[in-house]
């Protein structure tokens, strides 16, 4: 059982997601389920399985991992869009503890130059996708992108909405 004090520590590893951002690494299905093994037996609390609608591999593996994952939970990401959102559930709707993680971009920067929305429809859509989200799954992360550029008020206000 673990440590339920609130002084403990808990531990979310990116390791086969962001990992494979590193220019010329891969991972394939096999490897990427050996690797959840391990962090399950290192009593990681969060296991993120990768990007499913980046590959139909991405998917397979992800999908495997929530297979055979327990104790830990599995989740996996999703920029929020439906499509991606649907994705990520296809894969780990089979966990025994399963999480949608969605990322948005709240910068100005991201907002303006990467998804041509305005800060309203980004709250808007945030919402709307997180809301969708927990329609499938009780267990919703909401990231916030770029969130170190972002204006600390809109950021507040994007997280609370």
């Amino acid at each position: 059982m673990k440590d339920s004090s609130p002084d403990r520590v808990f531990i979310f590893d990116t390791t086969l997601r962001d990992g494979e951002q590193s220019p010329g690494f891969h991972l394939d299905s096999n490897a990427k389920v050996r690797i959840a093994r391990q962090l399950e037996k290192l009593g990681v609390d969060v296991i993120e399985a990768g990007f499913p609608i980046s590959s139909p591999g991405d998917f397979e593996a992800c999908r495997r991992i929530a297979r055979e994952i327990r104790g830990a939970t599995v989740t996996a990401l999703a920029r929020a869009v439906k499509e991606d959102i649907d994705a990520v559930w296809g894969a780990i709707k089979e966990a025994e503890k399963p999480q949608i993680h969605i990322v948005l971009s709240v910068s100005d920067v991201h907002i303006n130059r990467k998804l041509g929305m305005s800060r309203e429809a980004v709250l808007k859509r945030g919402a709307e996708m997180v809301a969708y989200a927990r329609s499938l799954c009780e267990n919703v992360q909401y990231s916030p992108e770029d969130a170190g550029r972002a204006d600390p008020d809109y950021l507040v206000e994007t997280v609370e909405t």
